[in-house]
């Protein structure tokens, strides 16, 4: 093949791939890397939006109620933390997932290399929790969530906007390897969380959070 390259002339390179824009699945508006989302009720799936159409949702009543805007509000309670002894009562099978409250009820999920993984409940023990921590009752329906995880003596515990959950998600599919996830998908991991952190603010029982 080598040879005929002399009568047939230099390969031409492939044309590079087209970059994807991603845009505002409402009105069509070129949108930046971190743009609002919506969840779309009817569909049970998430919507990148553009930050007026956002707005245009905040209100659950608006719309008819199909779409709904995903809070910007994260949330943790140091003060009222979880223990490994709480955590093992959920029956969890891995050690992080997040509780999402629709009209099905509450339901739990784990991020796995397939995506997001239903997993059964205790829904007693949940209940109890719920009792002596009053942040995991906070999450709006559809939009919100609370993202648990459990890492040697550590139980890390934040109310979140149901995308971060995705997120996580989407980091644990797409670097996962082996059965350990191995270190690339480890270090992600613990950046997702280090911005969690940063992001939380303190949850204050007694106030109206916004």
């Amino acid at each position: 093949m080598s040879g005929l390259r002399r009568f047939v002339g230099q390969p031409v390179p492939p044309p590079p791939a087209a970059q994807v824009v991603e845009r505002c699945e409402l009105c069509g508006t070129e949108l930046g890397d971190r743009h609002a989302h919506l969840v779309d009720t009817e569909h049970r799936s998430l919507m990148c939006a553009c930050r007026p159409c956002f707005l245009l949702f905040t209100r659950p009543e608006a719309g008819g109620g199909r779409y709904r805007a995903v809070p910007e509000r994260y949330l943790h309670d140091p003060d009222r933390p979880l223990a490994i002894a709480d955590w093992a009562r959920l029956g969890i099978p891995v050690n992080s997932a997040f509780f999402l409250r629709g009209d099905a009820g509450l339901t739990a999920f784990y991020p796995s290399p397939a995506g997001a993984t239903e997993c059964l409940l205790d829904l007693d023990a949940w209940a109890d929790l719920i009792g002596r921590h009053p942040l995991l009752a906070q999450a709006q329906p559809d939009v919100e969530a609370v993202l648990i995880r459990c890492v040697g003596e550590t139980v890390e515990c934040y109310l979140v906007p149901i995308d971060s959950c995705y997120q996580l998600v989407g980091t644990v599919r797409r670097y996962w390897q082996g059965f350990d996830g191995g270190a690339e998908a480890t270090a992600h991991i613990e950046e997702f969380f280090a911005d969690l952190r940063h992001r939380a603010r303190r949850f204050m029982p007694a106030a109206r959070e916004a």
